[in-house]
């Protein structure tokens, strides 16, 4: 998988749209945040439309390329995709790893955010850097590429949206 953590939910919308252009579904785009930034951010979805209480539409007016799309994709995957809440955690995972999460019940967890990250491949370093940058109102997402060319070339774009940590894990 290669994951990366964004500071900011513009430039993890622009990743998450990137992957979408490379022809990855939905369900196979990993998300992980904290609670506080999906209700801040990507609030739940009503009648088929975003919730007014949603700071969605404030990221649309940003960056004339990504327009209303900012927040519309995440948001998506995080209304209508598999996605597990962590109880007692505060965070919120969408796509493959969320299923992973959810099989492994609460020992999966046990060991906080960073032992559910590392159970899933992601070395320690990165793992412990993720949680620090999602504290803080940031999101991870990653995806399993399709070959080690693709890899590159999504490190590449990751990297070029501010992408931290990024790992080919």
């Amino acid at each position: 998988m290669v994951t990366a953590v964004f500071r900011d939910r513009y430039n993890a919308e622009l990743a998450f749209e990137a992957l979408r252009r490379r022809g990855y579904r939905d369900n196979e785009i990993n998300v992980l945040m904290s609670e506080s930034t999906r209700a801040t951010y990507y609030s739940e979805r009503e009648e088929g439309k975003l919730a007014s209480g949603s700071k969605v539409g404030e990221g649309a007016a940003v960056g004339g390329a990504v327009g209303t799309a900012v927040g519309a994709g995440i948001a998506a995957v995080l209304a209508i995709g598999t996605t597990v809440a962590i109880p007692g955690l505060g965070w919120i995972v969408a796509g493959p790893i969320a299923a992973a999460l959810a099989g492994g019940g609460a020992g999966a967890v046990a060991g906080g955010l960073i032992g559910a990250l590392v159970g899933l491949g992601i070395p320690e370093s990165n793992a412990q850097a993720y949680e620090k940058i999602l504290r803080s109102g940031g999101v991870a997402i990653g995806v399993v590429p399709r070959s080690d060319d693709e890899a590159s070339e999504i490190k590449d774009e990751f990297k070029r949206l501010e992408g931290e940590n990024i790992c080919y894990c």
